[in-house]
């Protein structure tokens, strides 16, 4: 498509803003997690690893990473298991109520995640009878992390075709065999693109995990909220932030590049 000059200019100037917009209040952000200034003031006075310290030995951020980190392993472990049978089945079978089947696994994750929240709340403690807990919450991130994997596999599988599997059964292997073989090791790259995806979904999700974790869970994002506007908690707040927005970068980056690998890393 030609663009004329004045109108490539402009894409630029607006791609520009918007990257300002989105990257400058982070940038903001990790500065201040080095400013010794309690009420960040601009520019920064000095350059200090204080409040990196106290966050490092802070009792409260240490154990609500800890559940972050284990809702995020039991989430994604369920949704590579779910997604991959799921994409698996709408792919490889048709039957009635194919597309509708297809509708309800995606939707999840189409939802703002306040009627997602709600809806599951209400599931639990009104219909189920469940007191809200570490699985209630692991459930409830399970749902949308499993779209994530879905996608990544359906994708896959479309690229690949069945051709290699059906040539794996004429010559004499079983589906299980098959599945082990050739199938898996075609898929490995796209699960593990989205096993990143879905854990870095899971450990950043906070509207959900306000509504179905129980009171004495608390992960890492409802901790920066909770302590979002205590004056003493605010640098090591800052702190928190840039290292979720550095540790969040890999996963993101390492999915994105085997997302791309059509041929599974194999061929």
């Amino acid at each position: 498509m030609f663009l004329t000059r004045g109108l490539r200019t402009a894409l630029r100037i607006i791609t520009g803003l918007v990257l300002a917009l989105l990257y400058v209040p982070l940038t903001v952000v990790m500065i201040n997690s080095f400013n010794p200034d309690r009420t960040f003031g601009w520019p920064p006075t000095g350059f200090t690893l204080t409040w990196w310290s106290r966050a490092a030995q802070n009792a409260g951020v240490l154990a609500a990473l800890r559940t972050s980190v284990v809702v995020g392993l039991l989430s994604t472990a369920t949704a590579l298991i779910l997604g991959t049978l799921a994409a698996l089945s709408l792919q490889r079978y048709k039957f009635f109520g194919r597309q509708a089947v297809s509708l309800l696994v995606i939707l999840p994750i189409a939802l703002p995640g306040i009627i997602t929240g709600i809806a599951l709340n209400n599931a639990f403690r009104t219909v189920l009878g469940v007191p809200l807990s570490l699985l209630t919450l692991v459930i409830a991130h399970a749902t949308f992390c499993i779209v994530v994997v879905f996608n990544n596999v359906l994708a896959r599988l479309r690229r690949l075709g069945g051709d290699l599997e059906e040539a794996s059964m004429d010559l004499g292997a079983d589906s299980f065999t098959t599945f082990r073989r050739v199938t898996l090791p075609l898929l490995r790259t796209a699960l593990l693109a989205g096993g990143l995806l879905a854990f870095a979904l899971s450990f950043d999700e906070i509207i959900v995990t306000r509504f179905t974790a129980g009171q004495a869970t608390t992960t890492l994002p409802l901790w920066i909220l909770d302590n979002l506007f205590r004056p003493n908690q605010a640098p090591i707040v800052n702190v928190v932030a840039t290292a979720l927005v550095l540790a969040s970068l890999i996963p993101i980056a390492i999915a994105q590049r085997l997302s791309g690998d059509p041929s599974g890393g194999r061929l």
